[in-house]
């Protein structure tokens, strides 16, 4: 590839909103899209990409990471691991001492690389406000933040949000997850605009609450690539593929800026 490829984190203000899996979703439009896609799981301590596509253990972000320091980095290629044609996987660090000496200074080494050789490069973060993943949310292109109707990720996702407004960063759409607490129905869209001072820019809906989730994950299947899935769940399948091709549009425009 010669051209550059767009970067997107999913990110979020607490932990069990469903960022992975709506990460992995959105590899399955893209490749629908016929777009050359890298998940990058940048949860260093717990990242749950591999497992939940059954990759097997290979190499890490780590092991890019010391032979870039150790002067014995290979081509990009050596390091992720292939799902299908479409989509490859950067695993994040199978040790939790690993996952430790991922120095901050390395995020960009590894996302400038990442977008070079793919046309999308889809971030799986840790909600943990780190160095490393503060860094991470600094550099992508455009962040998709996850929230849910529950009060203290409401909360939560309107400081986060206070804190890019401080600095003028605009890269945001907002998604809220009804799918993954479809019985949580505390707020209605206009209240939760309010609690988190923000817009709602895409919403999955309760329809795509998946009673058979853990079968998908147990034989390594996207949903989004299942022959079914446009038809059973038309609507969210219709919101995924338009929040895709929605940021691989800006993202072509910005490039030609």
């Amino acid at each position: 590839m010669n051209h550059k490829g767009i970067s997107i984190a999913i990110a979020s203000a607490k932990g069990g909103v469903g960022k992975t899996i709506t990460t992995i979703n959105l590899a399955g439009v893209f490749e629908e899209l016929k777009k050359r896609v890298l998940i990058l799981d940048f949860d260093l301590s717990g990242g749950g990409i591999s497992t939940a596509l059954n990759i097997p253990n290979g190499k890490s972000s780590y092991h890019l990471v010391y032979d870039y320091n150790n002067n014995q980095y290979q081509e990009f290629k050596n390091y992720v691991t292939k799902y299908d044609e479409y989509i490859d996987v950067l695993a994040s660090p199978k040790d939790p001492r690993q996952a430790l000496k991922m120095d901050p200074k390395y995020v960009e080494i590894i996302l400038d690389k990442a977008i070079f050789n793919y046309d999308v490069v889809l971030v799986d973060t840790n909600h943990d406000l780190t160095d490393f993943h503060v860094l991470t949310l600094d550099l992508v292109d455009n962040i998709l933040f996850l929230v849910t109707n529950d009060p203290l990720d409401l909360k939560n996702m309107r400081s986060l949000i206070s804190i890019f407004k401080d600095v003028n960063a605009n890269n945001y759409k907002v998604i809220l997850n009804e799918s993954v607490a479809p019985f949580k129905n505390y707020f209605g869209i206009y209240d939760i605009k309010n609690i988190i001072k923000a817009n709602i820019d895409y919403v999955l809906s309760k329809d795509f609450y998946i009673k058979n989730i853990d079968k998908f994950v147990m034989n390594g299947k996207i949903i989004t690539l299942d022959s079914k899935a446009s038809s059973f769940f038309s609507k969210d399948y219709t919101t995924l593929m338009g929040i895709c091709t929605d940021l691989f549009k800006e993202g072509e425009k910005n490039e030609n800026a």
